[in-house]
């Protein structure tokens, strides 16, 4: 998850109905009747030189209609759009940019009013916060694991940041305080010094994780599900594709534990791992973490001026800017199937739109239980959910404070675990502490901060509560967590909140759509790595899946290589780019058949 503890509150958001746009049995597309707000456009597609219609949420005025009147039949006709996008977060954002850059007519459903989900923000007098986490990897400049800032430059954009001196600082057991400082030497040195005797071990675990990084950083990322793309990256960099395959059914508890033999420095590996995928370093992929404990370090952790929100927002700008679309309050409530084939989705109020592929940016859960709900689950998802269960949910507070409670020298991220290192993993034993105004005082009034504060939840501590306790019972609970953060960090703390809301799991499955609130999957026992992790494609033709339920999993350097990943495979399949039909029934084959050894 790579230090995203993400979560919305329960800020308001109304989703409505609206008829801009309703595919008749017929395949004749009317758009825009009066006071619906859309701006249609008519142009040509560059690449076959056909008439293409739009639509973009704008102003709510009358714009007329138009009428599309060639084939689109469910069978065999062109569709108006190559591909759909379920949902607009990070990874259903790259996808869908990724594919306009190429000529590939895309639209993205968006559920909300504004793009970006758990990476998205919202306003609250004179607050801006950030939905999700403020540590924001993939946004320097060098290397290849640049994934946002990559995708932010194919659609012409750029966003000014602001370097973080230090990723996380630990407040941890038996008075264990570390920093992740930017530069690696400085980091190696303070973990070091608490741990003179493990100097060897320290480097050798993390110079695996260096290995692997390398590895990575130095590879043209595309679809793993490619086979001419994967030969000839094998070819061109035989070691560093060795060098990955070796680490891939590895976790990184596992090979901690050949260089270092301290409990408290394996348990402090533990917290960082569990900042990356909410499980222990015995249960967490050795690739997934490395690219997060070598990234803040290579590329370093960079804010975005004016809040994470406008990264999405600068993505779904681009997308429109390349001749594709973003349609709001557009609550999609199923996929549709024509002959085991997808190629439509049904929202809420009855409009059917249809496209040659959908790319679902749901969970596998949300995807698979609830879009497609009635169909017989695919015996790879069957697989899936054996091997994986919902990572827990998360409570989330938003608040505003007093600039006066903070110390001048207070990092922007903490995590603390007091007590007990068998709290790690507890539902609400650890916390994550994000202070975006610490690097960007624009996003609170003069004189103000904003704390927004993580710890692990499951739903079912939420559920089935009448609205007076439930709002009771956050109240209690945030209260129990400020007074933790009083008593840690900033003595006064809760005598300066000049602001506050309080999120829950039933926040994060209404808001943002997530079965039970979840962030991506976890484990049920220990894992062979990545071994287990689905992929892009699914077992429905024209089906994919992109986000922190894919390959490789949760966190913002993820999910955009997801996003990356899920846009070079639809278009080889929609003839966008190279593709041999013989080679991938054979790596298709193969990455199935190696899914269910782990």
């Amino acid at each position: 998850m790579n230090l995203c503890f993400q979560s919305p509150v329960e800020c308001g958001h109304r989703s409505s109905s609206f008829s801009a746009l309703k595919t008749s049995n017929f395949g004749c597309y009317k758009l825009g009747s009066s006071n619906l707000g859309f701006h249609v456009r008519v142009f040509e597609n560059r690449k076959t030189k056909q008439p293409k219609v739009t639509v973009n949420s704008v102003s709510s005025s009358a714009v007329g209609t138009v009428e599309r009147t060639e084939r689109d039949e469910r069978r065999g006709g062109e569709s108006v759009y190559d591909a759909i996008v379920i949902g607009s977060g990070i990874g259903g954002l790259v996808a869908a940019t990724q594919l306009a850059v190429k000529e590939a007519r895309v639209l993205v459903l968006e559920k909300y009013l504004i793009p970006g989900g758990s990476s998205g923000y919202y306003e609250r007098e004179g607050y801006t916060f950030d939905v999700g986490s403020s540590v924001m990897f993939g946004f320097s400049d060098k290397g290849n694991l640049n994934l946002i800032t990559q995708a932010l430059k194919a659609v012409g954009r750029k966003m000014e940041v602001i370097p973080d001196p230090t990723t996380v600082h630990f407040h941890l057991p038996n008075d264990l305080s570390v920093r992740i400082h930017r530069e690696y030497d400085d980091f190696i040195a303070e973990l070091t010094s608490k741990f003179p005797h493990e100097k060897e071990g320290i480097l050798g675990f993390y110079g695996d994780c260096w290995k692997i990084f390398n590895s990575l950083n130095s590879l043209e990322l595309k679809s793993l599900e490619e086979p001419i793309y994967l030969f000839g990256q094998f070819f061109q960099k035989p070691l560093e594709c060795l060098t990955l395959a070796y680490y891939l059914p590895q976790n990184a508890g596992a090979i901690a534990r050949k260089y270092i033999k301290d409990p408290q420095l394996l348990s402090f590996i533990d917290a960082e791992c569990f900042i990356v995928s909410t499980v222990n370093a015995l249960q967490t992929p050795m690739i997934n973490a490395s690219m997060v404990l070598c990234d803040r370090h290579y590329g370093g952790i960079n804010y975005p001026v004016g809040g994470v929100g406008g990264i999405a927002k600068s993505l779904a700008e681009g997308l429109v800017d390349q001749g594709s679309d973003i349609l709001y309050k557009a609550n999609v409530k199923s996929i549709i199937l024509d002959d085991g084939k997808a190629v439509g989705v049904r929202l809420a109020d009855g409009r059917e739109i249809f496209a040659k592929t959908i790319i679902s940016n749901a969970t596998r859960w949300d995807t698979f239980g609830k879009l497609l709900k009635g169909e017989k689950l695919p015996k790879e998802e069957e697989n899936f959910q054996k091997v994986y269960v919902k990572a827990p949910s998360f409570l989330s507070i938003h608040m505003g404070v007093k600039a006066k409670v903070l110390p001048p020298d207070t990092d922007c991220h903490h995590f603390v675990l007091e007590d007990d290192w068998k709290n790690l993993e507890e539902p609400y034993g650890s916390i994550f502490l994000s202070i975006p105004t610490i690097l960007d005082p624009s996003l609170a009034p003069d004189g103000r901060h904003i704390l927004h504060i993580f710890t692990t939840s499951s739903i079912e501590d939420w559920e089935g509560l009448p609205p007076k306790e439930y709002e009771a019972k956050k109240e209690e609970v945030a209260a129990r967590i400020i007074q933790r953060l009083e008593k840690k960090l900033f003595p006064g703390l809760s005598s300066s909140i000049t602001f506050k809301e309080v999120g829950t799991p039933r926040t994060h499955r209404r808001f943002l759509a997530r079965d039970k609130g979840t962030y991506g999957p976890m484990p049920r026992g220990t894992p062979k790595g990545l071994l287990g992790m689905p992929f892009n494609t699914t077992a429905i033709d024209g089906l994919y899946c992109v986000g922190d339920s894919c390959f490789p999993g949760q966190g913002v350097i993820a999910v955009a290589f997801s996003g990356v990943m899920c846009a070079h495979r639809v278009a080889a399949d929609i003839g966008l780019e190279k593709k041999s039909r013989v080679l991938d029934v054979g790596l298709l084959g193969l990455l199935g058949w190696l899914r269910t050894l782990a």
